[in-house]
């Protein structure tokens, strides 16, 4: 390789660093005073990007010198800093909403309990009250009908008994496996 191929690759580099210089002459100064100006949050992330420059440099020299730097301890270093970086990006984000659920039961009782003086109100509760039980025992009784509907044939062989007790419960999916 002849030393003149490589001539405006260098040229071009010393002006990148000249314009490099240029943009960080302001952080160049004094670190303290800088970051006496900013807000919490701000100032850890001036630091935390001050850090990683500085590690992604010696890195980048490192690396130029051609030393192993997946196991220097430069590299350890930086996925630290990355960490952090992290760390700030979840600060800044807000919370995910929470989902509420409302206890259904639980706001009855309560709403029961404050109103039970007035009779109007309490007994019409008491009525919607029963009326979700029986929609809920309805949907509840509906399933088994459904699952006896498509088992064999050898619970028509019963005893008359069976049929004046309760309905079953439906399945849960166990270790058994429906065939």
């Amino acid at each position: 390789m002849d030393i003149s191929d490589i001539t405006p690759q260098l040229q071009q580099l010393e002006k990148d660093l000249d314009h490099a210089q240029d943009v960080l002459k302001p952080f160049l100064g004094d670190l303290n005073v800088i970051s006496s100006k900013l807000p919490l949050l701000d100032k850890a992330k001036f630091f935390v990007l001050v850090t990683y420059t500085i590690e992604s440099l010696l890195f980048s020299a490192l690396r130029l010198n051609g030393v192993d730097v997946k196991n220097h301890p430069v590299f350890t270093e930086i996925t630290r800093v990355r960490q952090y970086f992290e760390k700030i990006k979840k600060l800044e984000e807000p919370p995910a909403e929470r989902e509420t659920t409302v206890n259904k039961e639980a706001a009855a009782r309560v709403i029961r309990a404050d109103l039970a003086d007035n009779k109007w109100i309490k007994d019409r509760l008491t009525e919607l009250i029963a009326n979700e039980r029986a929609r809920v025992a309805e949907n509840q009784a509906k399933r088994p009908a459904e699952e006896e509907g498509e088992s064999s044939s050898a619970a028509e062989g019963r005893s008359d008994q069976g049929s004046a007790a309760l309905p079953k419960r439906p399945k849960k999916n166990g270790s058994k496996k429906k065939k």
